[in-house]
């Protein structure tokens, strides 16, 4: 059940990154004001993207392949493609990108006027967003 609500709510936490970075692009590249809608997407996309990580992390010590730790130790781990990205690639990029939402909020919110907010998010955000999309395994996404 953690499996699937872990593969289905990553849509969510996908389109509202997406749509907050369109968001500060277009706050970027528009000159727009910075407006409590585009605060809002910003929170939001906070708080799944920390649901997203909390449920990963629930999955990862309960999932059956955390066991293949201490069957197969480090070495074994990285030698095989498939067990990496599960068990450090997917959950330590992930945990990067969810901390770089997390500082880009937190920075964007002591800046003063829009341009700054916008460029903040956008940065940070986008970062966050290439990294998530670089580590899900595609070829089982979101069984």
């Amino acid at each position: 059940m953690i499996l699937t609500l872990h593969s289905y709510w990553a849509y969510l936490v996908l389109f509202v990154l997406l749509l907050a970075v369109i968001n500060a692009l277009t706050g970027v590249f528009g000159k727009k004001e910075y407006t409590a809608k585009a605060f809002r997407i910003s929170l939001f996309t906070l708080i799944v993207s920390h649901i997203q990580l909390l449920l990963g992390l629930i999955l990862y010590f309960v999932s059956p392949r955390f066991g293949i730790w201490s069957e197969l130790g480090m070495g074994g781990v990285m030698k095989d493609a498939v067990n990496r990205l599960y068990l450090v690639e997917h959950p330590l990029i992930n945990i990067i990108a969810v901390a770089l939402i997390t500082i880009g909020y937190s920075k964007h919110k002591k800046k003063l006027t829009s341009a700054p907010k916008y460029n903040t998010i956008a940065i940070f955000y986008t970062i966050a967003l290439v990294l998530f999309l670089s580590r899900i395994p595609w070829n089982i996404w979101p069984n």
